[in-house]
């Protein structure tokens, strides 16, 4: 049965920005148990949403009404490694869900850079990584179960006879109802080489489309106020596998990229003017390194200093120019951002509200210290990347708003009147989606 619990206090995310304080919350442990949830939500007048991790930025899993927590939809349904297909409940954290694959030879193709939210959380939001060949997570997706707004249970598919669910619902942002189970294209397990190595922003610039084409992943960070990047290149492997000695591992990972730049973080909000200081000494202080592992392990890696972000996609073709512009932003304004800049690309993809949609896209992350004031940065960051219609990550802050998500997405109409459709009653529905997609 689902744990039918009482009210259990505010909901936070994991950034410590959104919260929210639902009327109820449940743990079901079944795609029946969802759709009792869903229908009795509807008898009480209320609203449904299904929480993750918490590690969206905005309040996309926020609700009033009915919490729903995905602890009881985790397990493996089914693995068929002839066909490349795996089924997992949508609560399925993906460090588990690499885990199961791994123990069985299998493995996603490509994913993001942090591995702790669940499988429906990463796929409704729009989570990628970066890859020359290969699209986020969405594009992995091979099959959905749901739970809609009447309490039918839905299966779609590519091909499948249920209209455009399938290509609305893979990035559904939650509208159209609620994830059970999600069936992924997995390959055989692959080791990937990891190339780690400082390089100075005029070469990355000036060596960007070459870095992106040969390199089946690469993506960097810039130390604003300096001239430092970090670059990473990623590329499959023979073998064998070289992992990173536990000790450098706990120096690089856990020390330094948590623990010191924790504090430098703190210390920056604490004494602003030390910033510019810290982020060089930090860039000239970056060293490389170089390792073979299992892919997952070299595709994310643990972030534990809170933070507060936003991400566009661009077109590809624009990212030079964009960054650019951006870069000069930091030489007219009087900003002190401790966070590095993360640039990454993928290859366009076909979920209709994928920031990858029908186009090869750049992605430009830009972040602030959980307790930083972000405000203007982010706007004048935004303006930039609206200006050559930039597309917002959907778990990210951001500004926009449905008339102009409209403009940017080619198949934003189909997807709107198909939520009119499914859930006319709007018992999905909260003020982020209100924003983004209309009432």
């Amino acid at each position: 049965m689902a744990d039918y619990g009482q009210p259990s206090g505010a909901w936070r995310n994991w950034a410590g920005n959104e919260s929210a304080q639902p009327r109820r919350v449940a743990t079901p442990r079944s795609a029946d148990e969802v759709a009792d949830e869903v229908r009795r939500a509807g008898e009480d007048g209320l609203t449904v949403r299904m929480v993750g991790t918490g590690h969206s930025f905005t309040p996309a899993a926020a609700t009033s009404g009915v919490m729903l927590r995905p602890g009881g939809l985790t397990g493996l349904r089914s693995v068929d490694a002839a066909a490349g297909l795996v089924t997992v409940g949508a609560g399925c954290p993906l460090r588990v869900l690499n885990a199961e694959l791994l123990a069985r030879g299998l493995s996603l193709a490509n994913m993001g850079d942090i591995q702790v939210q669940t499988v429906a959380g990463a796929i409704q939001t729009g989570t990628h990584g970066t890859g020359r060949d290969v699209g986020g997570m969405a594009a992995q997706v091979a099959g959905l179960e749901l739970v809609l707004a009447d309490g039918t249970i839905a299966t779609c598919s590519a091909g499948s006879p249920a209209g455009g669910l399938f290509d609305a619902a893979r990035v559904g942002l939650g509208a159209l109802g609620v994830l059970t189970a999600v069936t992924f294209r997995v390959v055989p397990a692959f080791l990937l080489e990891a190339r780690e190595e400082p390089m100075r922003w005029s070469e990355v610039i000036a060596r960007l489309d070459e870095l992106t084409s040969v390199n089946e992943h690469f993506e960097f960070y810039w130390f604003p106020h300096t001239e430092g990047c970090l670059t990473k290149r990623n590329n499959r492997s023979a073998g064998p596998a070289r992992p990173l000695g536990r000790l450098r591992y706990l120096l690089d990972d856990e020390v330094l990229s948590n623990t010191v730049f924790g504090v430098t973080c703190r210390l920056g909000h604490a004494v602003p003017a030390m910033i510019k200081t810290v982020n060089g000494v930090a860039s000239r202080a970056l060293g490389s390194r170089t390792y073979v592992d299992a892919a997952y392990k070299v595709f994310t890696s643990p972030r534990r200093v809170r933070f507060k972000e936003q991400e566009y996609a661009v077109p590809r073709e624009s990212l030079a120019d964009v960054l650019a512009e951006i870069r000069a932003l930091f030489a007219r304004r009087d900003w002190r951002i401790s966070f590095p800049i993360e640039v990454r690309v993928t290859p366009g993809d076909d979920p209709w509200l994928s920031t990858a949609y029908g186009r090869n896209s750049a992605y430009i992350a830009i972040h602030v210290f959980h307790a930083a004031a972000h405000l203007d940065y982010f706007r004048e960051v935004e303006a930039v990347l609206t200006a050559v219609g930039g597309r917002p990550h959907w778990g990210k802050m951001h500004t926009r708003s449905a008339d102009q998500l409209r403009a940017a997405y080619p198949e934003f109409g189909a997807f709107v009147a198909l939520r009119d459709k499914l859930d006319p009653e709007r018992r999905f529905g909260n003020a982020y989606l209100d924003q983004v997609l209309g009432p």
